[in-house]
């Protein structure tokens, strides 16, 4: 007789951990990412993931939009509490932490904003911003001589926005006082 190794069993097993995972994330995920998410376990596999999320959609567990991204229904919610405690610990553990990163990325996502467009003979505007719950803290717009650069400028500042508004903001700040009695 074989010995399985890990937590995850059978689709009932597989089933619980999509409700927890569904329960924590803050925004609508497909399959891709769902099962990303929850391989934190070496028994779990993409085809039981795919063939339990049809089955939790049918059952009024989850819901799925037509570009095939999946929300957790109230129903899921409450079924989600009563199993939750049965999840193994460290499966747990990795896949809160798998959520916490996921949730963390994709919020920043929603404050960084970068637009290029083409302004002729080959030059093009880069509006880049950044953005905090309350609203804009900065928009910055550069000019670049090709596209090249322009996708060099967005991707810079999509991994660097907080840094490049923090510098900015040191610069502008930290002037020595002048004499000349304004502010």
């Amino acid at each position: 007789m074989e010995q399985q190794h890990g937590f995850i069993h059978d689709m009932l097993d597989v089933k619980v951990l999509i409700l927890f995972v569904m329960s924590r994330v803050q925004y609508p995920i497909n399959v891709d990412k769902l099962f990303e998410l929850a391989y934190q376990d070496d028994c779990l596999n993409y085809f039981d993931v795919a063939q339990a999320l049809p089955q939790m959609v049918d059952s009024g567990h989850l819901s799925r939009s037509e570009e095939g991204e999946y929300t957790i229904t109230p129903k899921g919610i409450e079924t989600g509490k009563v199993t939750d405690d049965s999840l193994a610990f460290p499966v747990m553990q990795r896949v809160l932490a798998a959520v916490e990163r996921f949730n963390r990325e994709r919020r920043r996502e929603d404050f960084v904003h970068v637009q290029m467009t083409e302004r002729g003979e080959g030059e093009y505007s880069v509006m880049m911003g950044l953005d905090d719950e309350l609203g804009n803290l900065m928009t910055l717009e550069l000019s670049a001589p090709n596209r090249k650069q322009a996708v060099v400028l967005s991707r810079a500042f999509r991994d660097r926005a907080e840094l490049i508004y923090q510098m900015i903001m040191t610069e502008l700040i930290d002037q020595p006082e002048h004499d000349d009695g304004q502010e």
